[in-house]
Order: structure tokens, then sequence, then C-alpha cells
């Protein structure tokens, strides 16, 4: 059997020969080495870098911090306001001016209008008001922005008039950097920004700006304590009393309560909350939420390049350490546990560490790892199932070979030491009967085919291995490649069941002769070895082709005994061995002790009768003892006795009187 790939391992077994572990080592430095460098090229593209923002968008917003307690406050210009103060957006500067008088009057410790109040109004007078509010509690918007040309690239900077910042009031930037789907995660990087300003305005020494820093949201909108611009014109009348004593107060549009992903909304952002609620942030919780980033050093810092490679390094050589064996059921639930805690480590990062490495790149340089070596392990397991399958097919019984083919550990190739019971079976006169038909050679041929195929089907019926076809000779074995604890009482049950399909086959050849109204064929018949002993089992022949086959001692018997049953006038002669294995299952009877060709010692030869009384069995015994001691002569009555008693052994007895004197 050419079965080259029969010699793996199954691909859920442990790696056996030194071979195959250098293979294995190789294919996963190979996958390891491919896994670290595609990903090292992946990560520096755009939509990967916009996938691990989104996983950060998860991790950030798992038990985030609490909101700090003595944080902004929002006053919304809303549509209930619009409706209070009768006048479309924009306002009358001179109601801006009411409002900072009020909200100062109230205890507000810094003012910041996230509005920007670049152009004179139509009425100077409005704009004098709100100038006459201004103080150096009061920060103003500014915006920053990077138009593009064909020419070339222009910043703008946009600042409040300067008739306000005259009077004390400070700007401060309130652009902000989107990432590239339209998500506001990354805190600005201006010094003058508008929540640094307020720090300053609040008499806070301005932090350290860190380029790259995300920041951590502390809930969806509305988080923060909002109120309406009318009720904040008169606190006294609709707000409860102290709500804005020492607090820091953002002024900004929030037209709509939440509004949606769809609906859009004017100065709003979607956030790292927005994945959970779709809803947008107004622009003045977006600015409350970076001054408290800024207050409290609750800013993320984003992982470089290296640690995050780092990070995927590690993982795929965890992935290779996991695999390194095999691959099966165990694989995938520790492949799960480990894409769960490279998420636990870096939440866990993140929420104690202040650092984002996102595990994205960690996960898929694990499951990259471990998928392509059981994808690898998968098609070797194919293609040692279908070789084991094409080359056995032909010599067991498809259950056997489904067996071998579910379990390849169960196949020992190479050649090993193992216990069998070898049967051979040979047609008795095939010569003549080759003669008698020399002139129909097909005729021949068909006939030898209907008698191997029932004799074929019986050993692997039975669970035996057919080791090849001699011309009309069959040799087979039990108790490999499987293990077959009753291998004996196997081998010997198939060949009575195959002396039983000769007389069948001998049957409906001769009816079929009649009906044909031809000369029937010559009766056929087998005689059958067996015998049971220490075997070599495994790969035979040259480098090129080999097959499955046995050899040994106890084969060259078994091959021995099927040529001497004819000496003993019996179909089947079994070794002593096999008649050791099987006594309590068939009724056996010893014939003789020989030497057979090759072999110096006398071994025992016993044959299977289907029936004998026990009282006519112990007299065989007897009889044969005196054989053997010498007590026995042609003339003596116990073969009349034992002929007439035991029908099946009466050709034996004829023989034995023949050689007697």
């Amino acid at each position: 059997m050419a079965i080259a790939a029969s010699r793996r391992s199954s691909a859920v077994s442990r790696v056996g020969t030194a071979a195959q572990r250098t293979r294995r080592r190789l294919s996963l430095t190979a996958l390891s080495v491919a896994g670290m460098a595609l990903l090292s090229l992946v990560s520096l593209t755009a939509p990967f870098a916009l996938i691990e923002l989104r996983s950060f968008d998860y991790l950030s917003t798992i038990a985030p911090p609490s909101r700090p307690a003595e944080g902004p406050v929002i006053v919304a210009i809303d549509g209930p306001s619009m409706a209070e103060v009768g006048s479309q957006w924009p306002w009358p500067r001179e109601i801006h001016g009411r409002l900072v008088t009020a909200l100062r009057q109230a205890g507000a410790k810094v003012i910041g209008f996230d509005v920007i109040f670049a152009e004179p109004s139509a009425d100077p007078r409005n704009d004098t008001a709100l100038a006459a509010a201004l103080g150096a509690d009061v920060v103003l918007a500014g915006d920053e922005s990077l138009i593009r040309t064909p020419q070339a690239d222009q910043f703008v900077r946009t600042e409040p008039l300067a008739e306000f910042s005259a009077r004390g009031a400070r700007t401060g930037i309130a652009s902000v950097h989107l990432s590239g789907d339209g998500t506001l995660r990354q805190m600005p990087g201006y010094p003058d920004g508008f929540a640094a300003q307020l720090l300053a305005a609040k008499g806070e020494p301005p932090p350290q700006l860190l380029e790259d820093r995300l920041i951590q949201s502390f809930g969806p909108a509305r988080t923060y304590p909002t109120v309406s611009y009318y009720q904040a014109l008169d606190p006294e009348n609709f707000l409860p009393p102290g709500i804005f004593r020492n607090r820091v107060v953002i002024i900004g549009l929030s037209l709509q309560n939440a509004p949606t992903l769809q609906g859009g909304g004017v100065d709003a952002f979607a956030t790292s909350y927005t994945v959970h609620t779709e809803h947008l942030v107004a622009g003045a919780e977006i600015q409350a939420t970076i001054f408290d980033n800024l207050a409290h050093g609750l800013s993320i810092e984003r992982a470089g390049y290296l640690p995050c490679l780092a990070a995927i390094a590690l993982a795929v050589l965890l992935a290779a350490l996991l695999v390194r064996r095999g691959t099966g059921l165990a694989t995938v639930l520790v492949s799960l546990a480990a894409v769960i805690a490279c998420a636990a480590a870096s939440y866990l990062l993140l929420r104690f560490g202040r650092v984002f490495v996102s595990p994205v790149g960690p996960t898929l340089g694990f499951l990259f790892v471990v998928t392509g070596q059981a994808a690898v392990d998968y098609a070797a397991e194919r293609r040692s199932r279908r070789d084991i399958t094409r080359a056995f097919s032909r010599y067991l019984s498809p259950a056997l070979v489904e067996r071998l083919a579910n379990d390849p550990s169960q196949l020992k190739l190479g050649g090993e030491r193992r216990t069998l019971t070898i049967l051979f079976c040979d047609v008795r006169g095939f010569t003549t009967i080759a003669e008698a038909m020399k002139d129909d050679p097909e005729r021949l041929t068909t006939l030898i085919n209907r008698l191997l195929t029932p004799l074929s089907d019986i050993v692997l019926k039975s669970g035996g291995t057919i080791d090849k076809y001699i011309g009309d000779c069959l040799m087979a074995f039990w108790n490999a490649p499987l293990d077959d604890e009753a291998h004996a009482r196997h081998a010997v049950a198939a060949a009575l069941d195959m002396l039983e399909a000769i007389t069948a086959l001998n049957d409906e050849l001769a009816q079929e002769a009649v009906s044909e109204g031809v000369a029937a064929p010559p009766s056929l018949r087998i005689g059958i070895g067996i015998n049971t002993g220490d075997c070599v089992v495994g790969n035979m022949g040259s480098t090129q082709r080999f097959d499955y086959s046995v050899l040994g001692d106890s084969v060259n018997l078994a091959s021995r005994l099927e040529g001497e049953s004819k000496n003993y006038g019996v179909p089947l002669l079994i070794g002593e061995q096999t008649a050791q294995l099987c006594a309590g299952d068939f009724t056996i009877a010893e014939l003789d002790s020989i030497t057979v060709k090759g072999r110096k010692t006398l071994s025992p030869v016993f044959t299977v009768l289907r029936a004998a009384p026990p009282a006519l069995l112990a007299e065989h015994a007897a009889m044969l003892e005196r054989k053997y001691d010498g007590r026995l002569y042609a003339d003596d009555p116990v073969f009349e006795a034992l002929e007439q008693g035991i029908p099946a052994l009466a050709a034996y007895y004829a023989l034995m009187q023949s050689r007697l004197p």
C-alpha cells in the first residue's frame, strides 16, 4: 500500500518524530513571521486605525470613571429658550451681556461662551452692552481651520471682536479634530484651547498638552448638569439656589436634547458613547468633557507604534506555544479565552494606566497563527484520511477503514512487532482446473474472481486484513493495523465460513451448468492454514513501492500448514497457539506433530470440527497418544470406530492407517 502520507500522525494528536517536530516548528515560524509582517504593514493603514479606535469606543465606555462632581454646568441655547426670548438666533448680544451678569451674581467662577462673536452686530449698542459685562472670568470661543486649495494650504484663525478682548475676556480655540469616521475622540492640541483657557481663568496652572491623547467620556448626551438659557437669565426664579456657585459655566447651542446620527445637529458631535446610544453630544458638553479631562488628568495616552508591535509579537508567540503540539477543540476554547484576555488586558491598562493599547492587533495576530496552523493541520488530516482510505479500502472492511481514518493514531506504520493470526487459503487442484479451461481464459478469470470475492468478503467482515492475492491463494491476518483481542477466534470463524462459502459456490456453479446445458466445472476445494505468533508488521518493499504486510516465522508456519492440510485429508489446519486461544470457542482436535520445512522443532497441528461427541474426542486423543509412543498399528479397531463417529476426519483416519505398519 503506497501510503506516504499515512506516516504522519493525526493533526490533533501529539507530534511524535523529530522530522514532524521540525516541520511543525518551521510551519509555525513561517506563520508567526508572516503574521507579524502582515500586521506591521496593515496597522499603518487608515482603516485599521479606525478599527482600533472603534475598539477604544467600546473599552473606554465600559464602567468609565464618574464625572467629577464639581465639573462644569451647561447653559443650553435650546428650543425653550428660543421661545422665551422670542427672537431668532443669533440673539442680540445685549442678552448675552445680561446672562454674564446674572451668572456672575449667582456665583459662577468662570463663564465660557462656546459661541464665536467674530462679526460686529448690526446695532453697535449690542456689542457695547456685551463688552461692558465681560471680564477676566469670561472665555470667548475662537476657531482655527485649515483651508486647502490647489495652490496652498492655509490656516485661518477666527477670534472674537477686539473690543471684547480689550475688556479682559480670554479667547479659547474651540475647534476639535474628528477621526476618519466623523467621531470625536482626540484631545485638542491647542495651547490656548477653549478648555485650557477656562482652567487658566479659574486660576489653575495650564496643563501640559500632549499630542494624540484620547478623550475619556463620562457618559452619553446630557451627562453634565444642563439648564436652559432662559432659566440662567433668572436663576432665582427658575433654578435651585447655588447651582452656579464656584462653578465653571459653559454656554452653547443645544437645539435638541440628544440629536441622532441620522438627524444630525448644529454644533453636535459623535463621541465614543455614540456607539451605544446613536446620539450626538452638544459642543458645549464636549468642551466640558475636555475641561474635566485636563483638570483631572483623565485623558488617555495612545500607545505608539513600537509598543503595539510588541503586544502583537507577544500574542503571536503565545499562539505559537499553544499550537506547537497540535490543534483541536481545546485550541478553540483557549483561543476564545485568549481573545477575551486581550480585551481585558487592554481595558485594565486603559482604565487604570490611562494608556490605550488596542486589542485588535494582538487578537488578529493570535488568531492568524492559530487559525493558520489549524488550517495546516486540517489539510494534513484530510490528506492522511484520504491516503488511509485509499490505501486500506482494498484490504480492510469499510467500518475498519472508517475507524482508521477517524483516528490514524491507531495506525503504526514502518514496522512493529505484534502477535498476529495469519491465514493462508489456496485452491486445491487449481492446475487441473486451469488446464481444463486453457482455451477459455476469460471464464477461468471469472471463476477465480467468483471464488475470491466471497472469501475476501468473509475476511473483511470478520475484521481481518487482506495482505495479498497470489494467483488463486489469499493471505490475510488479524490484529493489525487495528487491535483485535479475539484475533485467533475471528480467523478460525472466518475459515469455517469460507468452507461453507465454497460449498455454496459449488452448488451455484452446478445449477448454472444445468441451466446452460453445459458440463459442470470441476468441484472447487480449498485448503486453509492458520497460525498465531509474533510477527513484524508494517511497510515492506522498496522506497518507491511498498505494501503493508507481515514477516516472521509464524507467517511461514501458517503457509506450511495450508500446504500440509491435504496430507491430512482435512481442509483446515491450525497451529498450536491458535488452538490454545480458540479452545473455548470451537471443537479442536490435534492431528499430529510435524516438522515443516525451515523449522527443526516439532509443531503440533490441529483441525477444527463442527461437532463431535466428547467420548469420541477422548478416544481420538488416546489414539494419538499411542501413535506418538509407537504403539498404534494399522489394524487397530479404533480407526473403524472413529471413522464412523467423526466422519469429518474419515479421510484423515484412512491416511493414518495407510502410513502405519
